[in-house]
């Protein structure tokens, strides 16, 4: 199974930094955010990836070159037009092969058994669909969550406060059938003005009735979401967050 980690964007939100780094780039305790990212997928044995690369493309490709250093095969696709994360995706499609992917945003960290759960989920379950969600009381910044019976209901990007009843957002970690695509090729665009994966899921259990499995990680289980400043200066500061990558 292929796996796709998206890291095009500008990071605007991580203004200073970004204005030297590309935001998956920035440096945690002796190396880039992306590569822990990177050891995580191939903890679980995830060894194929796809980086989708934009903003500051080169300090990504330079790095990581082919993969090789780290036993992984690499390869690389543009977002010249950053339009968002279904838009990035669809970049992939002629590249996956198989019936499903693995995926993740290139600014998430997490405890690398994760990785391996949402495998086990797949490959036990029969799976076509599953989504990690982790615990958050503010669920407004991300995609909110409502899931019944370990299975999704609803996905709505970036609610306003207080309009959903649930604490459980998109983690950013997902296994998708190729089905998905097809989806994502009629998807009308956002407000934002981009073509959203959250708005394809929705679609699809609405529309074609798909069955999205949801992993929950538990209460207090390790996140770390560079998208955020705070949480940037935060991990910089300490290393306690390293050990819970192996052992959370």
């Amino acid at each position: 199974m292929k796996a796709v980690i998206l890291c095009a964007g500008l990071g605007k939100r991580l203004k200073p930094y970004t204005d030297k780094y590309q935001k998956t780039m920035l440096p945690l305790h002796g190396k880039p955010v992306l590569e822990y990212i990177l050891e995580g997928l191939i903890y679980a044995d995830l060894k194929e990836i796809i980086f989708v690369v934009g903003y500051r493309k080169e300090q990504i490709i330079n790095y990581f070159q082919d993969g090789v250093k780290w036993g992984a095969k690499i390869e690389y696709v543009e977002q010249k037009k950053l339009n968002g994360t279904g838009g990035a995706l669809l970049l992939c499609e002629n590249l996956i092969n198989d019936d499903h992917f693995f995926l993740t945003w290139g600014d998430i960290l997490i405890p690398y058994r994760i990785y391996k759960e949402v495998q086990k989920v797949y490959q036990n379950e029969k799976q076509d669909f599953v989504i990690v969600a982790n615990y958050s009381e503010d669920t407004s910044q991300g995609a909110a969550i409502v899931c019944e019976q370990r299975y999704l209901q609803k996905i709505i990007e970036k609610p306003k406060l207080g309009t959903i009843d649930s604490k459980w957002n998109n983690a950013g970690i997902f296994i998708l059938s190729h089905a998905i695509f097809n989806v994502l090729k009629n998807l009308k665009t956002s407000i934002r003005g981009e073509i959203e994966l959250p708005d394809a899921l929705s679609q699809g259990l609405t529309l074609k009735r798909w069955k999205v499995r949801v992993l929950k990680m538990k209460k207090n289980q390790f996140r770390g979401d560079l998208g955020n400043i705070n949480v940037y200066e935060t991990l910089k500061t300490n290393k306690n967050w390293i050990r819970k990558l192996y052992n959370n």
